[in-house]
């Protein structure tokens, strides 16, 4: 089968126009969160201070009625505290909208030139464009960016999550450029079939939501973290990062949200790959490493989300389990494909 030179050498091309594109938008909505911090920040001293003032509301009615004091009593203590004066509104950022709005763009832009790069390749070589690890984890990267795409266009609140997701997806495409990089050409007689249009897509799409997904589970932790010792120290000072960030619960359901539709994609991306596995082997399940590998990242999922629908466990310890399906994911991907050899060593290296 020949290969197209000359294509394959633009879609090489447009692949690093798309790493400077993500990275200078990535630097715009940096100027975004940074220069917005004004307005975010006040609601978020507010809700602190609301917070603060339930929380000393219901601490008095508690002690008074430990000494048998009546609940007007206690209405009347809370009404005399003093009232905090109020702030002065933060003045409107100027520069933080459009540069949110040239980071959203640039964002587009390198989505765009990286979805060509991917064209360009399939069509040098006459084949879909990801049949091994280089152009995997570039299609990987292409649903991560549009997940962050589509959230932030249902409600532009969400836009910071660009500030958090651009960084892993311009350190994969740098990584895979660098160490993972294959020639443009055939791929092995194996994925010359069309379930490599139906099993690796899917499972591309659930991989690149799952990475949005532990990117707010781990926001979530920060946030968490700062609002504990916020309710803990009256005179805390917010950090720069985790001041401007949505509520802990916003980020919890973010990425629950995020996860219920990507696990049932990435089950029907096993349940294809075991299809494809009697065709092709003769039997459904072999116990491959990355067949193994993605059962345990499928198992974790699984547990993630019967715990919150079961259990109640929202908060860290669904987010720490939402960060070790992530760690199983990855694990998957660089060690399984690269260190350990099995039926599915075709990561083009």
């Amino acid at each position: 089968m020949s290969v197209n030179a000359s294509l394959a050498a633009v879609s090489d091309h447009l692949f690093s126009g798309a790493i400077v594109a993500y990275s200078a938008g990535l630097f715009a909505l940096c100027g975004d969160y940074a220069f917005g911090k004004g307005e975010r920040r006040a609601a978020a001293k507010a809700a602190a201070r609301e917070r603060q003032r339930v929380l000393r509301a219901e601490a008095t009615e508690r002690d008074l009625a430990s000494v048998g004091a009546s609940t007007s009593a206690a209405g009347g203590l809370v009404e005399d505290e003093p009232v905090e004066p109020n702030e002065p509104p933060p003045s409107k950022s100027v520069w933080g909208p459009r540069l949110g709005l040239i980071g959203f763009v640039l964002t587009i832009l390198g989505l765009a030139l990286q979805v060509a790069a991917l064209v360009a390749r399939g069509i040098a070589t006459n084949r879909l464009p990801w049949g091994n690890m280089f152009e995997f984890a570039s299609a990987i990267c292409i649903c991560a960016v549009t997940t962050y795409l589509v959230l932030s266009t249902a409600k532009s609140s969400r836009r910071f999550l660009g500030v958090f997701v651009l960084p892993p997806v311009i350190l994969i495409l740098v990584v895979i450029g660098l160490q993972f990089y294959a020639e443009a050409g055939p791929v092995v007689a194996a994925l010359r079939s069309y379930w490599l249009a139906v099993h690796v897509t899917a499972a591309t799409i659930a991989s690149g939501i799952l990475l949005v997904s532990a990117v707010a589970s781990w926001l979530y932790l920060v946030k968490a973290k700062h609002e504990a010792r916020e309710r803990e120290t009256e005179d805390y000072v917010p950090s720069r990062i985790a001041g401007n960030l949505p509520s802990s619960g916003v980020l919890d359901r973010l990425a629950a949200r995020t996860m219920a539709f990507a696990f049932p994609i990435w089950t029907f991306a096993i349940i294809t790959g075991a299809i494809w596995a009697e065709s092709a082997w003769g039997r459904y399940w072999a116990w491959d490493p990355k067949e193994t590998w993605a059962f345990i990242s499928w198992v974790v999922y699984a547990v993630y989300l019967h715990a919150r629908a079961t259990a109640g466990w929202k908060g860290k310890r669904a987010a720490y389990i939402n960060l070790l399906g992530a760690a199983t994911m990855i694990f998957n991907f660089v060690v399984v494909n690269t260190v350990i050899s099995g039926l599915h060593s075709y990561s083009g290296l």
